[in-house]
């Protein structure tokens, strides 16, 4: 055992460390997503095809080799969304995603909720991080819309057709509304939060997604995140707590930051 400890050198540990970075990335990318199940099931064939060889079973394992001869391009062909995805997200410099445009979003989504909550009218607003919501948008209606505290108001207002779903917000734009969540089921959730609150709990434990709640029945702006809620916070508390979870406070380069200031002033 010493012998092996001995032998690793400073390339091992570097290449160990990429390996790992790079599954970890990409089980990111792909959960929550059919993409995982696709994963899964080109699992079980690759474990069955080492199985057929080491039993012999002379078949099954040349249809199995004659499948896998081709697994490269299978595997193009069924991801080709994530990877495209994920080489998008390799070429892009790292602050990209901190642009004033990103900050005017969190301020449009802290002033509507603020609206909102002023007339006790629920809402229920999700903010895509890494892991993509897009397995969560059939039967949504798609708008792929600049964010606005005037649009944001008129989809969960009451006589709207949109405004017992979700709005989901990726990128900058409002990309869906009407959109309906998964319910969380953990049993220590607070009695008195209802239905929107538990779509918006829920989306946070299977997801890192970030949803924004407003009760219709005392008019209390929420945040979820993590499978957790915090309830009550004010419209400043909101606005902190989003830059700081989107990454824009703690990350943004000084100019990104100055303007925004600057937009905000005005």
């Amino acid at each position: 055992m010493n012998e092996i400890f001995n032998s690793i050198t400073w390339k091992d540990v570097v290449d160990i460390f990429v390996v790992s970075f790079l599954i970890y990335r990409i089980l990111l990318l792909i959960q929550g997503s059919r993409a995982l199940q696709m994963a899964a099931g080109l699992s079980v064939v690759v474990l069955l095809y080492f199985v057929s060889d080491a039993l012999q079973l002379l078949t099954l394992n040349w249809i199995l080799n004659t499948f896998m001869s081709s697994i490269l391009i299978l595997i193009i062909i069924v991801f080709q969304d994530d990877i495209r995805k994920a080489l998008a997200q390799i070429g892009k410099h790292p602050f990209t995603k901190f642009q004033t445009e990103y900050s005017y979003g969190i301020e449009e989504v802290v002033k509507a909720v603020t609206q909102l909550a002023e007339k006790k009218i629920g809402a229920l607003i999700v903010f895509e991080r890494e892991i993509s919501l897009k397995d969560f948008l059939e039967g949504a209606v798609m708008l792929d819309s600049k964010i606005s505290e005037e649009l944001l108001v008129s989809i969960f207002n009451p006589k709207s057709p949109l405004h017992d779903g979700a709005v989901v917000i990726s990128k900058g734009k409002i990309v869906a509304a009407g959109v309906v969540l998964p319910l969380s089921t953990n049993p220590d959730i607070a009695k008195d939060l209802g239905t929107r609150h538990r779509a918006a709990i829920g989306i946070t434990e299977i997801t890192d997604a970030v949803a924004i709640v407003v009760s219709e029945e005392k008019g209390y702006i929420s945040l979820a995140v993590s499978g957790k809620i915090t309830r009550d916070v004010t419209p400043a508390t909101l606005r902190k707590m989003l830059s700081q979870l989107l990454g824009f406070e703690s990350k943004a380069p000084w100019w990104t930051r100055i303007t925004y200031e600057i937009q905000k002033g005005t």
